[in-house]
């Protein structure tokens, strides 16, 4: 297989999965694009390489950004922003952990947190069965957390370990 032809399968199953990861399509594709590209990319070079509008090229763009997956790259003498993606594949997984940590399990355990103090009678079957239920949801949401935290420190953990190490 051709580079090209494995780049064009590449970015075509990068957002096929992205799918599955909770993300959009070409949101997926602009990050495998940037992820396989050697050198920063403008909206329009990425707008030719996908052909996808350049609203949909920005407003994923900035949704990358955000997520902390792509950021904006200033080339001296160049009047248009370029993009690149972080390349180390353990720094862009633990980014993700995080921002999905932020964004879906911090506020499931906050508002599991709040449905643990209802209201009603403690001997009620319905309160007991109910805060049984929400109290099994968020241990395991505590737990969850907990081990991804452990995931997230992993790398820094490896890294001070390794300087330390070096300096013995």
């Amino acid at each position: 297989m051709k580079l090209s032809e494995a780049k064009q399968q590449f970015i075509s199953s990068w957002g096929a999965f992205g799918t599955q990861w909770g993300i959009n399509r070409t949101m997926a594709q602009i990050h495998a694009l940037l992820l396989v590209s050697i050198n920063p990319l403008t909206q329009d070079e990425i707008m030719e390489e996908l052909s996808i509008s350049r609203g949909n090229v920005n407003m994923n763009i900035r949704e990358l950004i955000g997520w902390g997956l792509v950021d904006r790259v200033i080339i001296s003498g160049e009047r248009k922003e370029y993009f690149t993606a972080e390349k180390d594949i353990w720094k862009v997984a633990t980014q993700i952990i995080k921002e999905r940590k932020k964004r879906e399990l911090d506020p499931m355990i906050k508002l599991l947190s709040q449905l643990e103090n209802v209201e009603g009678d403690k001997k009620d079957k319905a309160v007991q069965q109910f805060t049984q239920v929400i109290g099994s949801i968020k241990k395991l949401g505590l737990q969850a957390d907990k081990t991804l935290d452990l995931l997230i420190k992993a790398e820094e953990n490896w890294f001070t370990g390794s300087m330390l190490k070096m300096f013995k």
